[in-house]
């Protein structure tokens, strides 16, 4: 089953209370487009293929916009670079992004940042080598385990859930991206690794096809995350056969949120939203069903609040 939050009373308000008069009317210009940049992945990982193609599919969409994409470790790296205004648009999991901008976790202080939309969810995968014999997320204990690149927000659900399941500390951490990682299982170099992805995982499907792997369960823990990090988390299952698995697989699923510097000019922010809408049919989004893309559920970013560009045009969809 694919949980979707609710829109959030909160982001319903706030959208309602920007008013027409906070957003310029958008209007040609003559001038030379400014490149924004989009922080993105790894290259070959999920968010560097995403990113690359949502800044082609905007700038096809839009001439007065330049998207150009710097690829990083992703979601804790490229928050970081939006409050440095070294960037101006990044994807980020929901749950880094609640936590630059409350302040919280990995973050000592509030980033200066802002949502334009909720964009599709990810399943947390943990995929473990068979003989392992890894069938909880307890049975991790003393074993190899990548966590997800350095700067990526997999090393923070990564953390949060080996904590809930009271083996953190006993975990021989690696950080490894997700290509990197599925390669090192594949050579012996680690027992298993947690990474963040829309379903199916290229680099996973291709490890099953390869090899035995186990794709390991977490039912409940999203639960437990919510109770002591906020909503971002929700339950979600990994539908049977898509890794060879034979029936569904509980898991965590985190929304992917695209982000901006919240002094990023509402002009822009609404011509980026609003073109990224209309590639929606083009877009590589997850193959579950209803799991991307979605207006009415796009607004749910709570609590990092919508740019008032993005809220322009969420107000031009609902009237």
């Amino acid at each position: 089953m694919i949980a979707r939050p609710p829109i959030a009373r909160r982001s319903l308000l706030a959208l309602a209370a920007v008013g027409t008069a906070a957003v310029p009317a958008v209007r040609p210009t003559g001038h030379m487009k400014r490149p924004l940049i989009l922080a993105t992945g790894l290259t070959g990982a999920p968010y560097g293929i995403f990113g690359r193609r949502l800044a082609h599919e905007i700038n096809l969409r839009d001439p007065s916009l330049d998207l150009r994409v710097r690829h990083t470790e992703a979601s804790i790296r490229n928050l970081q670079l939006l409050g440095s205004g070294d960037a101006d648009l990044a994807l980020a999991l929901g749950d880094s992004a609640a936590d630059a901008f409350e302040g919280h976790g990995t973050f000592d202080t509030s980033e200066r940042v802002s949502a334009l939309a909720r964009i599709y969810l990810n399943y947390t995968h943990l995929v473990a080598d068979t003989q392992a014999a890894v069938a909880t997320v307890t049975d991790l204990a003393g074993l190899r385990v990548s966590l997800g690149a350095t700067g990526s927000g997999t090393v923070t659900v990564a953390r949060r859930i080996l904590s809930a399941a009271g083996v953190e500390p006993r975990v021989r951490s690696h950080y490894l991206g997700l290509d990197d990682s599925a390669r090192a299982l594949r050579r012996g170099e680690i027992d298993a690794f947690f990474a963040s992805s829309g379903v199916p995982a290229r680099a996973v499907r291709e490890l099953a096809d390869d090899r035995r792997v186990a794709l390991v369960p977490m039912a409940g823990l999203a639960r437990k995350l919510r109770e002591e990090h906020g909503s971002a988390y929700v339950d979600v299952s990994v539908p049977a056969g898509t890794y060879g698995n034979a029936g569904e697989v509980p898991t965590v699923g985190v929304a992917t949120f695209l982000m901006a510097r919240d002094d990023l000019p509402a002009e822009a922010a609404y011509r980026v939203t609003r073109a990224m809408f209309g590639a929606r049919l083009t877009l590589p989004g997850p193959e579950v069903p209803g799991a991307y893309l979605d207006e009415r559920y796009a607004i749910g970013t709570d609590p990092v609040p919508l740019h008032p560009g993005a809220a322009r045009y969420f107000r031009s969809v609902y009237g």
